[in-house]
């Protein structure tokens, strides 16, 4: 092969079936027809890279174009997707080749200033600069062990099955206004709520089809949408042991998000619960009456990396007025490397290079990890990830990250 940064190039809608199929057999999964067969609407193919070994594609990436909620504001987001390298051929340096051409071309087009991707494997991706900025909770238990608190509050609203029309409407409507709330939240457009009501049979995991709730209030607006499986079993004693299996769950009011979560846990037949996409800080812990019936075992989910240091952190705001220089040790993209002033607050900021003393020092996955607001400087400072040279520095920087909105990223791309 040639050099991999002139070999590497975006893949044509007649090489789609065999760059698709490619990326499923690095992952030893079949795919669905409709993503293999023909290109998918969301998908990019501009930019989109991949890797040839005469006529057989060896490595696949991509890059959706999305708008990420951080805190205090939404920003241009490059969805980092497909990225595979054939058995065959690792140990080439052609994942790095892939991330240094994705990441050069983001800044020297002023494209997104910040680039996010979700890990098969946790730890190949810290090396590119990413850091695990968000985490889905995994939540679990037995059903009969949820009962609510006396004192909650279920309103005067209603849970309706509705047709996947109706909710769709509804769902896009309340979620467009949800999900600016949320730092790690993903707009949806037409394509994107496509793509997350596709229900195809071979892809449920032995699961029924996809349900949709709907709750509603007295004068007909909707507060809260939620989406769910069943997952039929039996005990050998005959006795229904199933799992409700629960995609998603919003609402604009506390009482929505209790009469949606009352439903999915009175189905019938349903013993178990499974919410693996569930934000780690649902509010559903602090619904039951018994908190350790609800278990989590939170996973990463969304790593993010600042691919700009400057305009990244000029985009997000800031709880408590910050005025830091941040050291940033950055090798894989050299722009980054250096010294940033960055003076900001609840109304927004200014971040620039400078020569000024360091405050802190930190490596630029440390800042992806803390840039959600979910992760605390002061708690990568204990393991060794952030240096502080100013004193109080590290707990300036920590409460000025912060933000009281956990992140949560239920979409995986």
């Amino acid at each position: 092969m040639t050099d991999l940064a002139d070999a590497l190039r975006p893949a044509t809608a007649e090489e789609w079936p065999a760059f698709s199929r490619a990326l499923f057999a690095a992952f030893a999964e079949p795919g669905p027809s409709s993503f293999t067969d023909a290109v998918p609407p969301y998908a990019e193919l501009d930019r989109s890279l991949g890797l040839w070994d005469a006529d057989r594609v060896v490595a696949t990436s991509g890059v959706y174009s999305r708008y990420l909620t951080v805190p205090g504001a939404v920003v241009p987001c490059a969805a980092v997707t497909w990225v595979t390298v054939a058995p065959t051929h690792r140990r080439r340096g052609i994942l790095s080749a892939i991330m240094r051409r994705q990441l050069t071309e983001l800044h020297e087009q002023e494209r997104e200033p910040v680039a996010a991707l979700w890990a098969s494997e946790s730890s190949i991706y810290g090396r590119y600069g990413y850091g695990v900025a968000s985490w889905k909770g995994n939540l679990g238990g037995r059903v009969q062990r949820m009962g609510f608190r006396p004192d909650v509050d279920l309103g005067a609203g209603r849970v309706d099955l509705v047709p996947v029309e109706v909710y769709r409407a509804a769902a896009a409507d309340l979620h467009d206004r949800v999900r600016r709330q949320v730092p790690g939240n993903l707009a949806r457009d037409e394509r994107w709520w496509d793509r997350a009501l596709r229900d195809e049979a071979d892809q449920r995991s032995g699961a029924t089809e996809r349900r949709h709730l709907l709750h509603t209030e007295p004068d007909g607006t909707v507060t809260g949408y939620a989406a769910y499986r069943v997952k039929g079993a039996w005990t050998e004693d005959s006795e229904a042991d199933g799992t409700v299996v629960v995609e998603e769950v919003r609402s604009t009011t506390p009482p929505a998000h209790a009469a949606l979560w009352r439903f999915l846990l009175s189905v019938d037949l349903v013993r178990n619960l499974q919410a693996s996409m569930a934000s780690p800080d649902d509010p559903l812990r602090h619904l039951l009456a018994d908190a350790r019936a609800l278990h989590s075992r939170p996973v990463d989910a969304l790593w993010v990396r600042l691919v700009d240091v400057g305009r990244a952190l000029a985009a997000r705001r800031y709880p408590a007025p910050v005025n830091l220089v941040l050291e940033v040790r950055d090798s894989f993209c050299p722009w980054n490397d250096g010294r940033w002033a960055l003076t900001a607050g609840p109304s927004g900021g200014f971040c620039g290079q400078t020569d000024a003393d360091p405050d802190l020092v930190l490596d630029v996955e440390a800042l992806g990890a803390a840039y959600l607001g979910g992760v605390s400087l002061a708690t990568l400072q204990a393991a060794g990830r952030v240096t502080e040279v100013s004193p109080g520095a590290v707990t300036h920087a920590a409460t000025a990250f912060r933000w009281p909105v956990t992140p949560w990223c239920p979409d995986e791309f």
